[in-house]
Parts: structure tokens; C-alpha cells; sequence
């Protein structure tokens, strides 16, 4: 395969609490994060990459790579300070004009509305999502900022990676200090499910040119062995995570073994009347997921008794036969990226769109010469390669390719070691020194593919690797050792549900 279809999008994600900054500016209410206090390897979310103030210079750079999306998430305690009370129509306006800006680039907006940075109210009054009270709330909202900006943006999402909610993210759920059991765990997922079809219903209900899709994080399992109780853990958890996701966005109807776990465990008061019915009528226009790396799952460690939601933070353990990212430990493994597209319009028969995809790794700029990244260079050609794969041998219809992270942005747990970009932003934990941005080497790189869209994924030629006076590093395909390219680090991030992805 040369090059991917005309049309295909080019673009980058973030969320709004890891690069906007201006946490009580202009009106914004408090979230959940804006309490979370710093700590050794954790800044505070105050300013993050500060790009309320500072977005039109990140604009310019997207323009300037050649990239036609941006999937940005409406931060909701900016626009309605309380979450259920009147809406902010300064914090509005801003997204207006955030939206016309990149436009005006050729850029097209994806809006996502929720990504774990619940209202502070909501989560001290109703322990976020655990209440339908927010649910109706998010609904409100969902409805107020289609009503103002679906005609003009084309793409939408409700939840950032929604099935975390289903393995245990009860505090990017607005549940800060409740009862963690499987009862709760299946009011928050069951609550944003609902949440997700009102809004996907009034979307194609009222706005005909706009789209919808449901997201995942696209959690890959392996059996650790071939033996019969690891494939079937492995397959139970692909079930829940995975697999019952996919079936609600392109039905409308739950997994039959999700309904018999809620069975077993007696949750019987969940539902309401009518619930069922209305998530009937859900469609998807697309599949939209995140994916990083792949795990292994040892059926040894879990028991017969074990919720599935229980299962990751049980069983996982390191595959021998992949590599795996210095710092984190997250395990590289493009043909995973494709097996996880394969998978997902199996499924659904639905267009397939990954919105997140990339590298984090340590990196120090000497302030200077262009960061020499040329491990990011080596895990995106490797997941490009088995997405135009998928196109050219199973005929999957995907719509673009979104990375995570065009410029460096905090991680999920506040952590600006962790970079993704291809643009670096000079700030650390504690010292923000002047928030400039400098390209790295992999710019380059990405700009070449995206101008041709995705046909050359070969390496820089010296006058191309020569960006700022860096030097030429060729590494092909054959050398791609991520793990040894890394910067070594010693920390991992909390096992949380939000912190397996950024």
C-alpha cells in the first residue's frame, strides 16, 4: 500500500485539565484536579502547558505539520462553574473562538466532553457518576454545548476511554471517597452509558450533519500460557473491557455476560424503567479508541469469585516477547494496534478511528539542538505501518490517525517527565521556566508522513534531520528496539485506572 485514502485525518488529542492551565480564570469552577496537590514526581494543575492563554502558537504548529484534526475536551466546570448551575459564558466564548481558530487553519475540531476532570461540587456532593443526579447533569451540559457549537463541529465524543469505568476509575468518575465495590463500580458505568446514549440520540436527533462515536482504551489481552483457564481469563476480560462496549455503541444492548456477573453479584437495582429502552436506539457513526501497549494476563492469580474488573490489577504480568519502554514499562507492540483494529470493526462494522497513540518517554532539552527522538520516530512508523496494514489487507475503513500529545503535555497524574509530543514544552514538575515550545526531531519525521499522507514512513535524510542544526541519526525499521532508545527513569504511576493512559 502507498498512501492512505484521500481524506484520511491527521491529528493530535488532549484533554483540558493537562494543557489549559488557567484553573480560576474567567470565570471556571474548581474541578477534581485543581485540588490535587503536587508532590515529588506530580505538578499541580494550574498551569499545566497554559494553553488557554497560549493555544494559537500551538495552532500554528499543528498548521504547520500539515495536520487537519485536533481532538480537545470541553472543560465543563469552565463553561457551567458548578456543573448543574448556570453556564460561564466567558469560559464559552473561549471554546468559540478555540473552535473558529482552528478552523481558520484548516484544522477540524473533535470535541470530547468529559475526561476525568469531574466538577469539584458534584463530586462533594453526589460522588460524581455514582448519582444519577450527574448524570442528568453531564446531559445538560452535553446538550448546552452541542446546541452551540454542532454546527459548526463535526465530530463528537461523550467519554474519554469509557470503559475504564468499567476496571475501576472510580475517582476519574467523581467518586472521590465512596464505597469501592462492585455495586458502585456498575452504577458509575452503567449511569455513563446512559449518559453517552442521551446525548448520541439527541446528536443524530437533531444535528444531521454532525457524528458520534464511542470510545475505548482498547485493552489487549494475551494468555500467559496456552493453558485452557489463562485463554479463558484472557477472553472474559476482552469481554468485559472490550468486547461489551463495542456491542452498546453499535446495538445498544449489554453483553450477556456482563448481565449474568450483575446477576451473580446481586446487583439487581441498577437499572431504571426505561433505561433499557432507550439505550436500544443507540448508533455510532464510528469506533474511536486509545492504544498504547498490550498486556498478559496469568489465570493463576484469579479465582473463580473475582469480579472481572479485578482481573487487570490481579493477573497482569510483563510478556517476554516484547519490548517495553524504559520508565513505564509499558510493552511496545504495533501488530496489538492492528489486532485491535481487526477486532473492533469485526465487531461493529463501524468506521474505526484511533485517537491515541504514542511514546512516553523522559527527555531533557539542552536549549538548544532539537531532542534526538528517534524512538518516537520508530514506535509511530511501526503503528502506522500495521494501521495502513489493516486498510490494505482486511479493507477496515479508518478515518485518521490522532496521536497522543503533538506538544508535551502533563500526564494523567500531573507528571511532566512523561512526554509524548514531537514539540517540547520547557517546563518541568516545579519549574516553569519560560513554557516555550521547540520541535523535537520526530516533527520532522511526522511532517514528511502527513504530506504524504502516510506513503513515506522511511527515515530523514540529513538536509530533513538538519532542523535547527540537528544532526542526522539514521535508525530503520530493523534497529527498532524501542526499549533501548528510551531515557531510563525508575518510577511507575499509581495503578489507577487513569493512569494507564495519558
Amino acid at each position: 500500500m502507498t498512501e492512505l485514502p484521500k481524506g484520511f485525518l491527521w491529528g493530535n488529542s488532549v484533554s483540558s485539565m493537562q494543557t489549559e492551565g488557567a484553573w480560576n480564570e474567567d470565570g471556571k469552577g474548581p474541578s477534581v484536579y485543581d485540588i490535587r496537590p503536587s508532590s515529588e514526581h506530580q505538578s499541580d494543575w494550574k498551569v499545566a502547558t497554559d494553553s488557554y492563554h497560549r493555544y494559537r502558537e500551538d495552532f500554528d504548529y499543528m498548521k504547520d505539520l500539515g495536520m487537519t484534526c485536533y481532538r480537545f475536551q470541553i472543560s465543563w466546570s469552565r463553561v457551567c462553574p458548578d456543573g448543574d448551575g448556570a453556564f460561564n459564558e466567558a469560559g464559552i466564548a473561549f471554546y468559540d473562538r478555540f473552535i473558529d481558530d482552528l478552523l481558520a487553519r484548516g484544522i477540524q475540531p473533535m470535541i470530547c466532553l468529559y475526561h476525568f476532570d469531574m466538577p469539584l461540587h458534584l463530586a462533594q456532593a453526589y460522588h460524581g457518576f455514582a448519582d444519577r443526579h450527574v448524570m442528568d447533569a453531564f446531559v445538560r451540559f452535553g446538550k448546552e454545548m452541542m446546541d452551540r457549537f454542532a454546527n459548526k463541529v463535526k465530530y463528537w465524543l461523550t467519554f474519554n476511554e469509557q470503559n475504564l469505568y468499567h476496571m475501576g476509575a472510580f475517582g476519574a468518575a467523581g467518586d472521590l471517597d465512596g464505597d469501592y465495590n462492585v455495586h458502585q463500580l456498575y452504577f458509575i458505568e452503567h449511569h455513563i452509558m446512559m449518559a453517552h446514549a442521551r446525548l448520541a440520540n439527541y446528536l443524530h436527533a437533531t444535528y444531521k450533519q454532525a457524528q458520534i462515536g464511542g470510545m475505548l482504551a482498547y485493552m489487549l489481552y494475551y494468555p500467559a500460557t496456552a493453558k485452557p483457564h489463562d485463554a479463558f481469563v484472557a477472553r472474559k476480560q476482552d469481554e468485559f473491557l472490550n468486547q461489551n462496549l463495542l456491542q452498546l455503541f453499535s446495538t445498544g444492548t449489554y453483553s450477556n455476560e456482563v448481565l449474568a456477573e450483575m446477576r451473580q453479584f446481586g446487583i439487581d437495582d441498577v437499572f431504571q424503567p426505561g433505561d433499557l429502552e432507550e439505550l436500544s436506539h443507540l448508533r455510532s457513526d464510528y469506533i474511536a479508541f486509545s492504544y498504547y501497549y498490550s498486556n498478559v494476563l496469568n489465570g493463576d492469580k484469579i479465582t473463580p469469585d473475582m469480579p472481572v474488573y479485578q482481573y487487570h490489577d490481579v493477573g497482569t504480568e510483563a510478556n517476554p516477547y516484547l519490548k517495553a519502554t524504559a520508565e513505564w514499562h509499558w510493552q511496545i507492540d504495533p501488530l496489538g494496534f492492528r489486532y485491535c483494529i481487526d477486532q473492533i470493526y469485526s465487531k461493529t462494522h463501524l468506521p474505526v478511528f484511533p485517537i491515541e497513540n504514542g511514546i512516553g518517554v523522559i527527555e531533557e532539552w539542552d536549549g538548544q539542538h532539537p531532542i534526538q527522538d528517534d524512538y518516537r520516530v520508530v514506535y509511530h512508523r511501526a503503528h502506522i505501518q500495521a494501521m495502513k496494514d489493516a486498510i490494505q489487507y482486511e479493507g477496515i475503513p479508518i478515518l485518521g490517525y490522532l496521536g497522543w500529545g503533538l506538544i508535551d503535555i502533563l500526564s494523567s497524574q500531573g507528571d511532566m517527565r512523561k512526554r509524548y509530543g514531537l514539540v517540547y514544552v520547557n517546563r518541568t514538575n516545579h519549574d516553569l521556566r519560560d513554557l516555550s515550545r521547540s520541535p523535537k526531531k520526530s516533527y520532522a519525521w511526522f511532517k514528511r508522513v502527513i504530506a504524504t499522507n502516510g506513503r513515506d514512513l522511511s527515515d530523514l535524510t540529513p538536509s530533513e534531520a538538519a532542523v535547527g542544526g540537528a544532526a542526522l541519526s539514521n535508525l530503520t525499521p530493523g534497529e527498532a528496539a524501542v526499549d533501548g532508545a528510551a531515557r531510563p527513569g525508575e518510577t511507575t504511576e499509581p495503578a489507577d485506572g487513569t493512569a494507564r493512559h495519558d
